[in-house]
């Protein structure tokens, strides 16, 4: 039977908690799915110890990637799209726990609503996990549309990468930028959802990410090189997609030449001024923004403490 759902797990290394994580996708309500397993050139005992599972469950399918896909998550899940059945794509990192409804529930607002994704809430846990799951199927909902990218961008709606059912047609243009080692989903999500689609948020949590200091995100909060000169070129392809859907706000230039302050080392101020093609009065108005932002930050963050004296 074709399967409705793909599970796209990209691994690497990860045989001291991948079987858990599998263990959690078999225990699916929802049945009808594939999980692509596709390991990205790992040398620890991750086929040894999953070996048992794909010989007991058939809808488990183990990959290499081939060296015609980029090294790294991206390439891994680009590859992973390319092998797809099902109707539906959802992306499982291989160190955490999915709850027992979330393809259930996904698959059914996908079904009934007019909608292209399903975004869901997503909570962290520390060492063992507390398998004591909440199963109500009450929750509020609301829709998401090209409205929505600012938010999505500021983190103020967080697209983890984890916590989306997407409609397989979303990817029929869009993949993985493969040379990015880190924000590839915030790029790749922000360009599928400035293309003008609509999909439905619920506020139920159906996945729990796993947090250690090994994480992409561990290493980019630890100021890894790679991670953070991968964080500079999203920013950049973010801004070129939005500058060419005419999506790029004032508050959005903003934040981008804010954060740009953090990147001091890459230049990336000049590139964002460089690749916006701004007038000279614009080019004079976000350098002078961008050159008193540290003075005014330290004199809110001055006037903060006072407050609270």
């Amino acid at each position: 039977m074709k399967p409705k759902v793909t599970i796209i797990m990209a691994t690497y290394n990860r045989s001291k908690y991948i079987v858990e994580t599998l263990n959690s996708i078999q225990s699916q309500v929802f049945t009808n799915w594939e999980c692509l397993i596709i390991d990205d050139g790992g040398s620890d005992t991750t086929i040894d110890v999953i070996a048992p599972l794909l010989e007991k469950d058939r809808r488990f399918h183990f990959f290499k990637r081939p060296d015609t896909y980029i090294k790294g998550l991206p390439g891994s899940r680009n590859y992973g799209l390319d092998l797809a059945k099902g109707d539906f794509i959802i992306f499982f990192d291989d160190d955490d726990i999915v709850h027992p409804q979330n393809l259930e529930i996904c698959v059914e607002e996908l079904s009934k609503q007019n909608v292209f994704f399903c975004r869901y809430l997503r909570n962290v846990f520390f060492d063992d996990f507390d398998y004591n799951f909440e199963f109500s199927k009450e929750y509020t909902s609301f829709f998401v549309t090209k409205s929505h990218v600012e938010k999505l961008l500021i983190n103020e709606l967080p697209f983890n990468s984890c916590a989306v059912m997407w409609h397989r047609e979303c990817f029929k243009e869009n993949r993985f930028e493969e040379h990015l080692m880190y924000a590839e989903e915030w790029e790749l999500y922000s360009r599928i959802l400035s293309s003008d689609i609509k999909g439905i948020s619920i506020e139920k949590c159906l996945f729990f990410g796993r947090k250690h200091a090994n994480s992409n995100t561990g290493e980019f909060y630890n100021n890894n090189p790679i991670r953070r000169a991968s964080k500079k070129e999203a920013i950049l392809l973010v801004i070129k997609n939005l500058k060419d859907k005419q999506l790029l706000s004032s508050s959005l230039l903003r934040y981008f030449v804010t954060l740009a302050t953090d990147f001091r080392e890459y230049n990336l101020f000049t590139q964002i001024i460089t690749l916006l093609e701004l007038s000279i009065f614009e080019r004079i108005k976000w350098q002078f923004f961008y050159s008193t932002f540290p003075l005014r930050l330290s004199v809110y963050k001055l006037k903060k403490t006072f407050r609270k004296i």
